[in-house]
């Protein structure tokens, strides 16, 4: 036996948490299953029904999911896309109202079936009403987030999260005390007070801050999170649940981070720690008698299922007839809108523990066990029907005709710069890797008459006349007279600059917007895996920063021997299709070939793939240049691996930066790292400005 005192440390606890979030989602994520799941499980395992390494009562396991709730409901805030929402801000409330009214009218009524008060009732009604977009990165990885309904459906988050939390604010109020008309009004004239400094009070100070610190990263991480606990320190002070305080907070500062580094680092602390604490600490709640008990007797939980699964499809179903979507749209909205995990799991823990002067819970164990078993049979049923559906939407293709390098973006100010000649700045560092940069960068500025800027970053010191800044500066002068005598090859234009600057990653950004840059060429960074997401590579800081679109090469021949380029195409998005025309025009230079890759799943009827070549088709005959452009269709499970298989037979790899937002702090898994890190060829990785 452990000895009692091990067991109550608050070191050895945080050992045995880090444990499980380090080992048991990856186990479960092989087996097919949520990494959640596999957290609720190893709770119960851990927990008093199981080796009682952990207790839920213990300081540092409430510390640690106190700070995990209330950072899933922040980052539930921080995720919704306010620019989707704005775009369809009508729609979006339309149906955000009917997949909240419905849900919470069928969770009153199940829960006076089966006897519960009508506070109880309508806590359970708002358990159902709001959604967790769960299957986000599907709809994104197949690009049809530009559809209406799928952006309405990202919209209406905002209005079920919101009313969903407002209503276990006030249950909450009303359990903890006696009932009264004016306490009513109190509470809600606090609460709307409070969100009002809560959303603009944050949200101006935000902007403030992030325009007076400039790139100081680590301050503003700081306060995000003094932000965040803030409100949800001030959400307490007015008598509400901390966590509608969290959500705010995540409203606030939506638009102040945008999608800057920071908010990474913010998400990544999130889903990689606290988070997962919160999840494990659910699993030690679940009383396994009782779980048991609850599922022998099944009819509550199974009415709460229904009544979500039921009550869902009834408002996508109403929103098909209001809109006129066809069929393919009200399964992907139902589908998406059918998760319940953040504010769901959230919300039941907090009317679980919440308790009246005479000691009752707000819900009993039965609807803890029930919520807990619909959020696994919604988290696994929702990505799966939006796999299947999302397949199926319409979506008008990105019209881009160009041949010219100079407008294969879409970026606004580049109308205004169309005089500008078109510039290539290349940062050389490493002299094994400069010639191949130089020579990609040489053949596309030659391709569009345009020139090249070598650029060196020197790092700064406090002192200009230090030895080694004087040293340094004589070395990039060797890389940048090596630069010149390569273009010179290549009959392009060359302007030589050199840099001093603290950060290697805005040097190149503000050099490349003082130039009036068309495109960044970079080399790889070596910078990967927990350094480069906690800290940032110079790879991302430029994607973020950069005005223009970024090429980040890992050549291993030179450019000018390029003849076959392959571009795996899973979307139409204008993003995707810049890619295939950067590798039509390298093509152009090299009389190269290029093939289009589509891996699809083995589910999708075979005239949408065919329809989808045909598409592709059109867009590369769209092209007036000489180059040959073909377009072949795979049925694979496995994405990467059909992918790497593929490009044996290939020089170049050209692919696009996406970066998929999580849910809740969920991890998703990229193809895009798994190809970086596996191809055995060159590769292109193409990112847009602020990407």
């Amino acid at each position: 036996m452990i000895p009692d005192s091990v067991i109550d440390s608050p070191i050895i606890a945080f050992t045995i948490l880090l444990t499980v979030i380090f080992t048991v989602p990856p186990i479960f994520e092989r087996l097919r299953l949520p990494g959640l799941v596999g957290l609720l499980v190893a709770g119960v395992v851990l927990g008093q029904n199981g080796l009682k390494l952990l207790d839920s009562e213990s300081d540092t396991v409430k510390l640690l999911s106190d700070i995990g709730k209330i950072y899933l409901m922040f980052v539930a805030g921080l995720e919704i896309d306010l620019e989707q929402f704005r775009k369809t801000r009508n729609r979006s409330i339309g149906f955000g109202t009917l997949t909240f009214i419905v849900p919470m009218i069928a969770g009153i009524i199940v829960g006076r079936l089966f006897n519960f008060g009508w506070n109880a009732s309508v806590l359970i009604g708002s358990l159902l009403a709001s959604h967790t977009l769960l299957a986000y990165p599907i709809v994104s990885r197949l690009g049809v987030v530009t559809n209406e309904a799928v952006t309405v459906t990202i919209g209406a988050t905002i209005f079920t999260d919101t009313g969903a939390l407002l209503v276990l604010a006030i249950c909450v109020g009303i359990h903890r005390g006696e009932f009264s008309a004016l306490s009513l009004a109190t509470l809600l004239g606090g609460l709307a007070i409070y969100s009002a400094i809560v959303l603009f009070g944050f949200d101006w100070a935000g902007k403030e801050f992030f325009r007076r610190s400039g790139d100081e990263q680590s301050n503003q991480f700081l306060f995000i999170l003094l932000a965040l606990f803030l409100a949800s320190v001030g959400a307490q002070v007015i008598g509400v649940e901390k966590i509608v305080g969290a959500f705010l907070a995540g409203l606030a500062v939506n638009d102040v981070l945008g999608r800057s580094p920071v908010k990474e680092k913010v998400e990544f602390i999130g889903s990689v720690l606290f988070i997962p604490c919160f999840f494990v600490d659910m699993g030690l709640l679940i009383n396994i008698p009782a779980f048991i008990k609850t599922l022998s007797s099944i009819w509550l939980t199974l009415a709460i299922v229904v009544a979500l699964i039921g009550s869902k499809f009834i408002a996508a179903f109403l929103a098909k007839l209001f809109y006129r979507y066809n069929t393919a749209e009200l399964l992907t909205m139902w589908s998406l809108s059918l998760p319940q995990v953040a504010a769901t799991l959230a919300a039941t823990l907090v009317a679980y523990q919440s308790l009246n002067p005479a000691g009752e819970r707000l819900i009993n164990e039965g609807v803890l066990n029930s919520v807990i078993v619909l959020m696994l049979v919604t988290a696994i049923l929702g990505p799966i029907i939006t796999a299947r559906f999302a397949t199926l939407l319409q979506l008008a293709p990105a019209d881009i005709g160009t041949d010219s390098l100079t407008t294969w973006w879409d970026y606004e100010t580049q109308q205004v710069e169309q005089q500008a000649p078109f510039t290539v700045v290349v940062p050389i560092y490493n002299p094994q890797t400069q010639r191949y940069l130089i020579e990609m960068a040489a053949l596309l500025a030659h391709h569009e008459s345009g020139r090249i800027v070598p650029l060196a970053i020197t790092k700064a010191h406090i002192h200009m006349d230090d030895p080694q800044l004087v040293i340094a500066l004589e070395e990039n002068q060797k890389r940048l007279n090596l630069a010149r005598e390569i273009s010179q090859e290549f009959d392009v234009e060359v302007s030589p600059a050199t840099r001093i600057d603290d950060d290697a990653a805005l040097g190149i950004s503000r050099t490349s917007r003082e130039q009036n840059s068309s495109l960044i060429v970079m080399g790889w960074s070596r910078t990967t895996g927990l350094r480069a997401r906690l800290f940032g590579s110079v790879i991302d800081s430029v994607f973020w920063s950069s005005h223009c679109p970024v090429a980040v090469t890992r050549l291993l021949s030179s450019p000018t021997t390029i003849r076959k380029i392959l571009v795996p195409v899973g979307d139409l998005t204008r993003q995707t299709i810049g890619a295939v025309r950067f590798a039509q025009i390298l093509a152009d230079v090299n009389q190269a070939e290029v093939l289009l890759l589509h891996v699809c799943d083995r589910k999708i009827p075979q005239t949408l793939v065919e329809k989808f070549a045909s598409q592709w088709t059109d867009i590369a005959a769209k092209s007036q240049l000489q180059v040959s452009t073909n377009i072949q269709a795979i049925r694979g499970d496995d994405i990467a691996r059909v992918i790497i298989r593929e490009a044996q037979a290939f020089d170049l790899v050209v692919l696009r930066s996406v970066r998929y937002r999580t849910a809740g702090g969920l991890a998703v898994s990229q193809v895009t790292t798994q190809l970086i890190k596996e191809l055995k060829c060159s590769i292109v990785l193409l990112g847009e400005p602020n990407s």
